[in-house]
């Protein structure tokens, strides 16, 4: 009975190997091609000036920019939130500049959304989230102003702004009694996280080692031990359902977020009843999903095509069955 017991189980770990090496890549796989992207390269890549730059508080990093396609519209939007570990030095809203062009080129509205970030007055709990709240929640001013459709907002962000517009898609799930709920907030069509957290109870240790700073605690104020209902209220992971579509957006190289957990989180969110899935980007690492000039940008712009074209049918649907 031994001989073939053993047979049985070492078939199946070469099954799920097999498997593994599909999802994830082989270990051959995990040596890129070639040079990575850095966040210099990110940097410093051109981008136009915005068509409005709009404040959305007192304090100087509490604005957002605003650019808009050609045409009488109204456009669907989407909403960027750049990363940079949740850290002023590290990243600015210029980081995702290039891509809010290329979306104003493809028709789509953008709101590039700066905020107060570690190391600044006012940053961390609840502050930078109540600006990334406030900040989407002003396009409820803009849309008079401005031809922005307000039925087909997405939110994308990268890195800690991956997690940080997980975290506004999970705003309606929010206990009233949070620090950082508000009544009414604005309801997104989907959210896009390219290679951000999704849950701030996991990965803390990989995430500050790459950070090189305790950027998690900081954030919180503290360990999860410390102010369990911080980390709670700001983890997508933790309110699920979120009752809307949710993409992540993983380069094969990515070292910040393990995508193994990445798919975990996906798995999850499906078990709760939601539209979640995971796309890896061969070759391209932390930097190149978040570039519109790399091979990466495809995939992103298909997925914001699809949550928008969604989130359009579903308006359209809504509105048959009020006649």
């Amino acid at each position: 009975m031994n001989a073939p017991d053993t047979r049985i189980s070492r078939m199946k770990q070469i099954a799920l190997a097999a498997a593994s090496a599909l999802l994830f890549g082989s270990a051959a796989d995990a040596r890129p091609l070639k040079p990575l992207m850095t966040p210099n390269d990110l940097q410093s890549l051109g981008f136009e000036p915005a068509d409005a730059r709009i404040a959305y508080g007192p304090d100087p990093d509490q604005f957002g920019e605003l650019r808009i396609p050609a045409g009488a519209g109204p456009h669907p939007v989407v909403v960027l939130i750049h990363g940079g570990c949740f850290r002023a030095s590290y990243a600015t809203l210029r980081d995702l500049a290039p891509m809010a062009d290329v979306l104003k080129a493809e028709g789509i509205a953008t709101w590039t959304i700066e905020y107060r970030r570690l190391g600044q007055a006012g940053a961390g709990w609840p502050g930078t989230y109540r600006d990334i709240g406030t900040a989407i929640d002003r396009l409820h001013a803009l849309a008079p102003r401005f031809p922005l459709d307000l039925a087909r907002v997405v939110v994308l962000g990268h890195s800690a702004g991956g997690g940080l517009a997980m975290w506004a898609g999970a705003r309606p799930r929010l206990p009233k009694s949070s620090d950082i709920a508000v009544r009414d907030p604005l309801r997104v069509a989907g959210v896009i996280n390219l290679a951000g957290p999704f849950d701030m109870r996991e990965n803390i240790a990989n995430y500050h080692a790459e950070c090189r700073a305790p950027v998690i605690t900081q954030m919180l104020g503290g360990a999860e031990a410390e102010v369990p209902a911080r980390y709670i209220e700001s983890s997508a992971g933790a309110l699920l359902p979120l009752g809307i579509p949710q993409r992540l957006i993983w380069g094969e190289h990515e070292d910040f977020m393990p995508r193994e957990a990445a798919a975990a989180y996906v798995a999850r969110a499906r078990a709760a009843g939601d539209d979640a899935a995971i796309r890896i980007v061969p070759g391209a690492g932390h930097f190149e999903i978040a570039s519109p000039h790399t091979t990466a940008w495809p995939i992103v712009l298909a997925e914001i095509r699809t949550l928008l074209a969604a989130s359009s049918d579903a308006t359209a649907r809504e509105h048959e069955k009020g006649k």
